[in-house]
């Protein structure tokens, strides 16, 4: 099968952030902006930021040292600190660019490796001057740098999202197989724009037609061995490696080609679905072997995050016992009828609850009733949620479902051990039966329990978004579960709690 679009521009042309029109080689040419947020430009810049948090670290720490008069022993070494912190950071690999940066992701290393190398150098100044007491200048460095360290740090990441996020900053990128798999790389990347790659078209000898994938918006510009072609003609610098018609020994010359011309190269593996953060790398002389590690729902791990959830649940609780109190009165001052709203949904291994919230709605008998009987259509692939049928909400309700605080009652459900604070949100039995039957892998979800907010629900997938995005974020939550993982969800949804206030 020919490729959708055969034309290929000159080398003198590329293709437009648009993906539609052309514009000239001089016209894409990086701009400072662009080298300076990418490559060995935005490397050196980092560098130098790091630098100068440390130095100012020190500044700090002789100026606390000198007011509270402990001595200038270790004034000399501190200096090697910062050197000593930029090595080892560089040595762990954290200066070289990635595809996904968050905002919270460095500040564990940092903290790591400032206090690294600060034992490093109390442990060699023990041993070469013994007389010596760096220590507690040396403490003083360290409090300082990390913390200084750690905001310069968030704040570089913050700067080369908003860069990405506004296309300031996008590379142009060639997806390698235009079948299902592809199309989902190039929907992610168009919706995440925060990656910082821009999908230009596709290379395929053998593409599927447009209506078996009906995602693919970008033209298939040629097959593997175009690449030297293309990738001139639309200036592509990164390469995605999705799945193609060709086999993989086909694929290795093309990976030795773009490493020759200089691209980046990803690659979605074979069997995406089981790979999570704990995949362990190892190798059978030169063979790399992926060891494959996944989380038991049934495990002392979850165990211990119900313990906890019960725990957290029921602090909480006592905590907002005056705000639930206020709640209620004003739900039931409102309107007429319950204050609590209870609804059937589908939980763990697929056994139903009685889900709590805040009643939101005007509710009459001939309404509630309707409320009860009436399940809405679904349109395309867009979950239920938000105002179904007529808008009763009272001018409570509107606020509480604003903030969130409707959810509030779920704590109880924590409490009893049919929720937990973080997992994938429960759905009714009525499209649980659709779903199940018309989405891949939906039926996973029911594997753990159902969370107050998740990882879906923190990326923007609540009320009437696409059910396949929140299969896709809420799987990759139960595969890639931990501790930490949980608290950077809670701490989202606090921050979208505040934002959603505002």
């Amino acid at each position: 099968m020919a490729p959708e679009q055969a034309y290929l521009p000159g080398a003198n042309e590329t293709a437009s952030a648009a993906g539609g029109d052309w514009q000239t080689e001089a016209e894409s040419r990086p701009t400072l902006r662009q080298r300076l947020f990418e490559g060995r430009g935005w490397t050196i810049f980092r560098v130098t930021v790091d630098v100068l948090a440390l130095v100012l670290g020190n500044v700090a720490a002789l100026i606390g040292a000198a007011a509270a008069d402990t001595g200038d022993d270790g004034k000399y070494v501190i200096w090697l600190f910062p050197v000593l912190v930029c090595v080892l950071l560089a040595v762990r690999g954290h200066y070289k660019d990635t595809v996904q940066t968050r905002l919270s992701d460095g500040i564990g290393p940092v903290i790591a490796i400032t206090s690294l190398a600060a034992i490093l150098l109390i442990a060699g100044g023990a041993l070469f001057e013994p007389t010596a007491e760096p220590a507690p200048l040396l403490a003083r460095s360290w409090l300082f740098g990390a913390i200084y360290l750690s905001a310069a740090r968030v704040l570089l990441s913050w700067a080369q999202r908003q860069a990405r996020a506004t296309r300031l900053i996008a590379r142009p990128t060639l997806i390698v197989g235009a079948g299902l798999i592809g199309a989902h790389v190039e929907r992610r990347l168009l919706s995440q724009p925060e990656l910082g790659l821009l999908p230009v078209g596709y290379l395929d000898a053998d593409p599927p037609p447009e209506e078996m994938v009906p995602d693919r918006t970008a033209p298939v510009l040629g097959g593997p061995s175009d690449l030297g072609e293309v990738a001139r003609a639309t200036q592509a610098r990164h390469v995605v490696l999705g799945f193609s018609s060709a086999p993989d020994r086909l694929l290795i010359p093309l990976v030795r080609e773009c490493e020759m011309r200089g691209l980046e190269v990803s690659l979605v593996p074979r069997l995406f679905e089981s790979v999570n953060v704990r995949v362990a790398l190892d190798h059978l002389g030169g063979l790399p072997l992926f060891g494959l590690h996944s989380i038991d729902p049934r495990g002392w791990q979850f165990r211990v995050k119900h313990l906890l959830d019960a725990l957290v649940a029921s602090l909480l609780l006592l905590v907002f016992a005056p705000l639930l109190l206020m709640l209620a009165i004003a739900v039931r001052v409102s309107s007429p009828g319950p204050v609590l709203f209870r609804q059937r949904r589908i939980g763990r291994d697929g056994r139903d609850f009685e889900i709590l919230k805040f009643r939101s709605m005007r509710l009459t008998p001939a309404e509630e009733e309707q409320a009860e009987d009436n399940v809405f259509p679904l349109v395309a692939d867009l979950g239920p949620g938000g105002v179904e049928g007529a808008d009763r909400r009272t001018r409570v309700g509107t606020f509480m479902r604003r903030t969130g605080f409707d959810e509030l009652p779920q704590l109880i459900n924590v409490v009893r051990g049919d929720m937990s604070l973080v997992g994938p949100r429960p759905e009714r039995p009525e499209f649980v039966d659709v779903f199940g039957s018309g989405i891949e892998r939906y039926s996973d979800r029911h594997r753990v329990k159902s969370g107050i907010t998740g990882w879906a629900q923190v990326h923007g997938l609540r009320g009437k978004t696409s059910v396949r995005d929140r299969v896709e974020w809420d799987n990759y939550y139960i595969e890639n579960w931990s501790l930490s993982l949980d608290f950077k969800i809670l701490m989202m949804t606090i921050a979208a709690v505040f934002q959603r206030v505002e």
